[in-house]
């Protein structure tokens, strides 16, 4: 393969000696040279008004290679390192001002050496610019996306707030704005079935306190009795279908407490109408989080506690950025099959069913919306050595808007 660069540096080598040659030497060296294989002439200085700097007979392949791979060397012949004679390639230098000195003979493919040569690094350039523009370009598609895929995750539609942010390309803009026009329609859906839920409790407790007062009339002392339970029962589940609407943990703002004092002071409470519940953690354990959500949490999870065990714990502990209540306690526990199940409003097990005083299946339900409400999580574990363990995670650093602190 021919070296351009290298035969234009011979040529400019010769030149020079030619320079300041004689007649005779010039045609010595000349000689000398064309012995040696070079097709080596020296022409008269208008030739070089002739030169063309491209060829019909040249392939747009090598026109292409010519342009994009032209040489850099030191020196630049006359006419460029593009030029034709006759339509034949030539590299040439000037001797004097009558003469020029012309290399012909050179072969079409002449600069595919610089091809071989600096080939490889425009490659490798080439294929680092794509590599490059590639990752910007991924990066800059799915950035949104991924910033609306971790709002749909922590979205919480009725806080009322815009959860999709309509910011960047027109295309990101509009997926963020029918999202949020979505979610707008399924608030108004659930507070449009929220309120006639609440009508209709509510307008049930006028005429269930009719049917109080009629029944305490009965003469029938039995009778009236078994009736004045199951009015007082179903008052009971009004009142906790009411409250189970009210939703007001998610309207409850997120303060800075003393975690551990909060929990304590369950425990006192319970104690107070007979209920030993054991403290387990530290004294002090600051975190941001809904007082009166988180209080309602543990509660219901103590008064399931209460209600099947004789032995209930609570246990609080920090695991990194999370905050972790254990409520264990020594009762039957809950079969592994239906813990999905008893999250569900309304779903009670069989054992509870045959129960009188059981609740109404809504305890589970409102612990695993305010932990929701939390960005935590609700885990129903097999106790050691027996019984049930309600395990709630979240943020200890939940921020107001619902998210948590990096």
């Amino acid at each position: 393969m021919v070296d351009v660069e290298e035969l234009a540096d011979s040529v400019f080598t010769i030149g020079s000696i030619l320079k300041t040659a004689t007649p005779e030497e010039r045609d010595i060296v000349l000689r000398a040279a064309n012995r040696a294989g070079w097709d080596l002439n020296l022409r008269p200085r208008a030739l070089a008004e002739t030169f063309k700097n491209s060829s019909p007979q040249e392939s747009v392949l090598d026109a292409t290679i010519d342009w994009v791979f032209s040489p850099d060397g030191r020196q630049t012949p006359l006419g460029g390192w593009q030029t034709f004679v006759d339509d034949k390639r030539v590299l040439s230098t000037e001797i004097d001002d009558k003469t020029i000195l012309v290399l012909g003979g050179l072969p079409s493919t002449a600069f595919w050496s610089e091809v071989l040569v600096r080939g490889p690094h425009y490659l490798l350039a080439l294929i680092t610019l794509i590599v490059l523009f590639s990752s910007f370009g991924v990066r800059a598609i799915t950035r949104p996306l991924r910033k609306i895929a971790s709002a749909a995750a922590n979205a919480d539609i009725t806080s009322g707030r815009v959860i999709f942010e309509e910011k960047g390309s027109v295309e990101i803009v509009a997926v963020a704005r029918s999202l949020n026009g979505m979610s707008d329609r399924i608030t108004d859906m659930i507070q449009g079935r929220t309120r006639m839920l609440r009508g209709v409790s509510h307008d049930l407790r006028t005429p269930l306190t009719r049917l109080r007062l009629r029944v305490e009339r009965v003469g029938d002392p039995q009778l009236r009795d078994m009736l004045l339970a199951d009015i007082s029962r179903i008052d009971s589940l009004l009142k906790e279908s009411l409250s189970y609407l009210r939703d007001d943990h998610h309207r409850e703002q997120v303060e800075s407490i003393d975690l551990a004092t909060t929990l304590q002071t369950i425990c006192s409470e319970f104690d107070d109408v007979g209920h030993k519940i054991n403290y387990i953690g530290p004294n002090h354990l600051s975190a941001n989080c809904k007082p009166l959500a988180i209080t309602r949490a543990v509660t219901n999870l103590c008064e399931n506690a209460v209600k099947f065990g004789d032995k209930v714990a609570i246990e609080l502990k920090r695991s990194g950025d999370k905050v972790v209540v254990d409520v264990s306690d020594n009762g039957p526990g809950i079969p592994k099959q239906s813990r999905a199940q008893v999250l569900e409003p309304f779903f009670k097990l069989n054992a509870a069913r045959a129960d009188g005083n059981a609740g109404f299946g809504l305890g589970l339900s409102i612990v695993a919306e305010i932990v929701q409400a939390h960005r935590g999580t609700l885990e129903l574990l097999d106790g050691e050595p027996s019984g049930l363990l309600a395990r709630l995670t979240f943020p200890a650093d939940l921020q107001a808007d619902g998210v948590t602190c990096t």
